[in-house]
């Protein structure tokens, strides 16, 4: 399994969840684990999703919601 971090300007447990239903749609995301205080998601997968693919995906959830989203350094 990969382990992929993101930061996500999460403000609520709303939008954690909005995080997890779509990164969970994805076929082979195993575990998505956010973190509100944090503003982080740690999200395990397979190779057949690639990290792109999330950000793609979280930032067209950012661009309706105005919340920050960027791939973790």
């Amino acid at each position: 399994m990969t382990e992929t971090r993101f930061d996500v300007g999460m403000t609520c447990e709303g939008c954690a969840n909005a995080v997890k239903k779509i990164l969970g749609k994805l076929e082979g995301v195993s575990d998505i684990q956010t973190n509100v205080d944090a503003k982080s998601v740690v999200v395990l997968h397979d190779e057949s999703v690639s990290k792109e693919v999330m950000l793609e995906k979280l930032q067209k959830w950012s661009a309706a919601s105005g919340k920050s989203v960027a791939l973790s350094s």
